[in-house]
């Protein structure tokens, strides 16, 4: 399908009180409860991020919006724009909040035998969502191809629009309907990737609402937006049993014509909103109702029904407020998300499935009324606040008189209760740090042992040349275990099951650092001592694990302290030293036997290069004093280079042309 993409529409604040005069008295004084409650918000929010409360960021967020006038203001702009901006966008100024609303009357080539492709972020966008991948380890974040094209068509134009709201605003709310709701969510993400770059204070709030907005991209994408703490500046709204954010879950390849049928139908309705739903659903064929219906419950089912969510294309970020005649609540488990999108889906019917889409405005007009209503429990009082708070968000969702259906409902709420939560997650790992500290502290016992020792071979040579003693075996079980720790951190900060600055937070980098320094020479003795780089190859290119490039990562994220050591340090400062030290050892023995002279002056600059490295370290007081121990690998190595360099020293007046170890002409 093709589309047209009109010019951007500006609504300017004069064009506002021409059009809308007769409640502007009434959204100031909406906006005033909206910057109040905002404030409250913002401090919830801050002592979430800092563990000081319960909440997670989901019923927060749901509580600041079904308290405030937030949503109704929304979906307001949207309708503005679905109305009289079609395939364009509108901003709007109230006080110190600004609205960009997106018309959900967009096309996008999503109609072709494409429309479910994903495209990577960094091959498209030309750096402007650079945090999202800049850091990304696995899988690069990918969206929906026709929907970023779709985003880059209107971005000129938002670039200047937004750039004209900066320093008159505190906030902005990026709002919009049907597809205009992933411009919504994309423009939100430029946006938060471009206050990223800049140094403001105070920073500037951003929030993204949709209204029945399809899925934007894949999990990687999800896992980057967490990463960055940004799931809490998205709140998708989705009706019942709305058909359209539910698509993209689906196989819908052979259901285009019928996709394309259903949002030209629902254009003409966003255009004249004031026609009955009911009656205008009745122009689209039963028929195809009935089939993009069962088709997309089906793959709901069967995709609900697998053991990892990862098996969808598409994956949802952000709260989702799922909304009903009774009420609403809020999800943002990505498990939870999709089982509350199936179950849902499940008690509605074809004509529902396309109606919903166009109900939001009264779902939403709902939602603030209904908050400050009490309810009651048939049943009883639950036992507690959790089973209470369950049973109302069961009474909101309007499922309590549908069996089964209210079953897997409550279950797929306890899940979503229960789902990782970042800062307790963090404070247990604290106390499991703290439950380690013996078996580190046995190795730096060790440590002082092997530099205090009369042998005279230090830290590193001891456990490589005596690993099999029962006191080196003990050091080498703690060892595993410190591994076994610090892995598993690794693993849930990837999973996003810590918070989203938990690797910039000092306590963590610095046990990190100190854990890499102590440790990690042990992992390369080993890796030598069992023959391991002979089959791979060096430690550092093919034996180095990759905890200890994370750990990196962290320390060079640390301004740097130039403080000038008095002493040598306990630890020596380059972990991967020992590793230069074999590599080094290699290029000396190589250098005694090649014949071909390049190859020979090439070995001879390494070396050449690391001495002068190593120099620089000893000068700095960088290295322990294990590395300068009499019978270390160290010492011993910079004797035989000493030996060399004479030896080529006696041989360079005899032998003009040799030079370095090499023949010149």
């Amino acid at each position: 399908m093709k589309f047209e993409i009109r010019p951007c529409s500006f609504l300017t604040n004069k064009g506002v009180c021409h059009q809308h005069h007769a409640t502007t008295k009434q959204q100031e004084n909406n906006q005033k409860e909206i910057e109040e409650r905002a404030t409250t918000f913002h401090s919830m929010e801050t002592e979430a991020s800092c563990g000081q409360n319960n909440f997670e960021m989901s019923e927060t967020l749901a509580t600041f919006l079904a308290s405030t006038p937030l949503l109704e203001e929304a979906w307001r702009v949207c309708n503005i724009a679905n109305i009289s901006f079609p395939g364009a966008y509108l901003v709007e100024r109230i006080g110190s909040v600004a609205y960009i609303a997106f018309s959900g009357r967009q096309m996008t080539s999503g109609s072709d035998q494409k429309c479910r492709n994903l495209v990577a972020l960094s091959k498209e966008d030309g750096g402007v969502f650079a945090p999202l991948y800049r850091h990304s380890e696995a899988e690069e974040p990918m969206v929906h191809h026709g929907m970023l094209k779709l985003f880059f068509s209107m971005f000129p134009s938002l670039q200047i629009q937004i750039a004209d709201l900066m320093g008159k605003v505190k906030s902005i709310v990026i709002t919009g309907h049907c597809i205009g709701g992933t411009t919504a969510s994309l423009s939100a993400l430029f946006l938060l990737c471009h206050l990223l770059s800049l140094s403001v204070y105070p920073p500037m709030s951003v929030l993204c609402i949709t209204f029945g907005s399809p899925l934007l991209g894949n999990e990687a994408l999800h896992r980057s937006i967490r990463h960055q703490r940004w799931g809490e500046n998205f709140c998708h709204v989705v009706s019942k049993h709305d058909i359209m954010p539910r698509l993209l879950l689906a196989e819908i390849v052979n259901h285009i014509p019928h996709i394309q049928a259903l949002l030209q139908f629902w254009h003409c309705c966003m255009a004249s909103p004031h026609l009955p739903v009911a009656g205008l659903s009745s122009q689209v064929p039963s028929d195809l109702k009935r089939l993009l219906f069962l088709s997309v419950l089906k793959d709901l089912e069967l995709l609900t029904q697998a053991d990892d969510p990862s098996e969808s294309l598409f994956w949802p970020f952000g709260s989702y407020v799922f909304c009903c005649q009774e009420g609403a609540i809020c999800v943002e488990n990505v498990a939870s998300v999709m089982k509350m999108l199936h179950l849902m889906m499940a008690t509605g019917s074809p004509n529902q499935s396309i109606e919903d889409h166009l109900k939001y405005g009264d779902y939403v007009a709902k939602v603030s009324r209904q908050f400050l209503q009490a309810r009651n429990f048939e049943e009883g009082i639950p036992d507690s606040s959790y089973e209470a708070g369950v049973a109302l968000a069961l009474q909101s969702s309007d499922l309590t008189d549908k069996e089964p259906v209210v079953v897997m409902a409550k279950e797929c709420l306890q899940m979503a209760q229960h789902s990782d939560k970042p800062n307790l997650n963090a404070a247990n790992l604290a106390i499991k740090l703290s439950k380690i500290v013996p078996y580190r502290a046995e190795i730096e016992w060790y440590k002082a042992c092997c530099d205090e020792a009369d042998d005279q071979m230090g830290y590193y040579d001891s456990f490589k040349l005596t690993g099999a003693s029962r006191r080196e075996g003990r050091v080498n079980i703690n060892r595993h275990r410190l591994a076994q720790f610090w892995n598993s951190v690794i693993h849930m900060l990837e999973n996003n099951k810590l918070p989203h600055d938990f690797d910039r937070r000092g306590k963590w980098v610095n046990a990190s650092h100190f854990y890499k320094l102590l440790v990690e020479p042990l992992d390369i003795a080993d890796y030598y001592r069992t023959g391991m780089h002979r089959e791979r190859g060096h430690y550092i290119e093919h034996g180095r694990e990759r905890r200890y490039e994370v750990f990196d990562k962290w320390w060079r994220s640390v301004p740097e302290e130039e403080n000038k050591r008095s002493k040598f340090a306990s630890l020596t400062q380059d972990s991967c030293f020992w590793a230069r030290v074999e590599e080094a050892k290699e290029c000396l023995d190589n250098v005694r036997s090649e014949r071909d002279a390049t190859k020979r002056q090439q070995l001879w600059h390494k070396i050449d290069n690391f001495e002068a490295y190593a120099r620089q370290l000893i000068n700095n007081k960088e290295v322990s004093k294990d590395v300068l121990a009499k019978n270390s690998s160290f010492s011993r190595w910079m004797e035989e280079w000493k030996e060399m360099k004479s030896q080529v020293q006696q041989i360079t007046p005899l032998f003009p042309g040799f030079v370095d170890g090499k023949v010149v002409p």
